[in-house]
């Protein structure tokens, strides 16, 4: 072992009152309060109030987790289910367990509902909040260091990670520090969320093009990272289900974003798929045009509105927010 190495927490919770609190838990809520502030702050910019983001949040954040935790269980569903198992511990996302892509594809499908239902560019919304939801994954890998879990292969390297002896791996008990590959995904998501930023500002990644960058991004990496890892993990053909999905969701994401260049360049001109103060409330669907499209142009009559300036339509319901 090298005599250099980064330790591992001594505990993964500690007691307040009769309540117990994991340190996974708050790593997570830490990644969904700055995802919340940042993205707050980036639809802001495109015309959304925090009412409506906050009404969307709930629901992304809710179903997002169930999504996470699914989609774990599915893919290592021999840990719940089967002799000796005990399937109650499915629930128990304390312990860990929780797969970013379920995650991402819920949250994601639910945002787009919600954008649906609200008169709002789902790709406007997905471009918002790409940076807010990377640098919140980074918080989340926090956890899995309390946690001493999803760590990669021994190492002697002198950013070695020191897991103590019940935490090692069947067949690695003789090793004592491993890659820290929740820190190398960590620093990757940190990097990914700042390049994120930097595309936005410097380039015309809008109407979904930043989101797709996003999930590019940060498949290439996970590919990388997931091959270091040695916990147990089913797999096909020598390579773990998530390589493969990484693998998968790469390629489809690439095609996507070149289709995007193709057939929706720029950027669109603000969250709204028609102006908020003409969108038709949630359930409340009176005869008349089909809704416009997302990259349709909004049609107004011309002259001034209440202030003097600019144009309006007149005798229009506001619209609702999902709930």
């Amino acid at each position: 072992m090298s005599p250099l190495f980064i330790p591992s927490p001594p505990i993964s919770s500690f007691s307040l009152g009769p309540l117990t609190i994991h340190f996974y838990a708050l790593c997570i809520l830490a990644g969904i309060v700055v995802a919340a502030v940042l993205g707050n702050r980036r639809l802001a910019r495109q015309g959304a109030t925090r009412e409506q983001f906050e009404s969307m949040l709930l629901w992304v954040v809710v179903i997002g987790i169930i999504g996470a935790r699914a989609y774990h269980v599915i893919t290592d569903h021999e840990l719940y289910f089967g002799p000796g198992r005990h399937p109650i511990d499915a629930l128990k996302i304390w312990n860990g367990g929780l797969g970013i892509w379920g995650g991402v594809a819920a949250g994601a499908l639910t945002a787009w509902v919600w954008c649906r239902r609200n008169g709002m560019r789902f790709g406007v919304v997905a471009d918002a909040l790409a940076p807010a939801v990377i640098f919140a994954q980074a918080l989340g890998r926090l956890g899995n260091w309390f946690n001493q879990e999803l760590f990669g292969r021994p190492t002697t390297l002198p950013w070695g990670l020191l897991i103590d002896p019940e935490h090692r791996p069947v067949g690695y008990e003789q090793f004592a520090t491993f890659h820290p590959t929740f820190l190398y995904e960590l620093i990757w998501d940190v990097l990914g969320g700042f390049l994120l930023l930097w595309l936005g500002r410097r380039f015309a990644m809008g109407r979904g093009k930043l989101f797709t960058c996003y999930v590019m991004y940060y498949c290439l990496g996970r590919f990388f990272i997931e091959a270091l890892r040695i916990d147990p993990a089913n797999t096909i053909g020598g390579f773990r289900i998530n390589n493969y999905t990484s693998a998968i969701v790469f390629v489809l994401a690439t095609i996507l974003f070149i289709w995007q260049l193709r057939f929706r360049p720029g950027n669109a001109p603000d969250v709204w798929r028609a102006s908020p103060d003409t969108a038709v409330p949630t359930g409340d669907h009176p005869a008349g045009p089909a809704p416009i499209a997302d990259d349709a142009p909004t049609q107004v009559s011309p002259g001034p509105d209440a202030s003097g300036s600019g144009t309006h339509v007149p005798n229009a319901p506001r619209g609702e927010s999902f709930n």
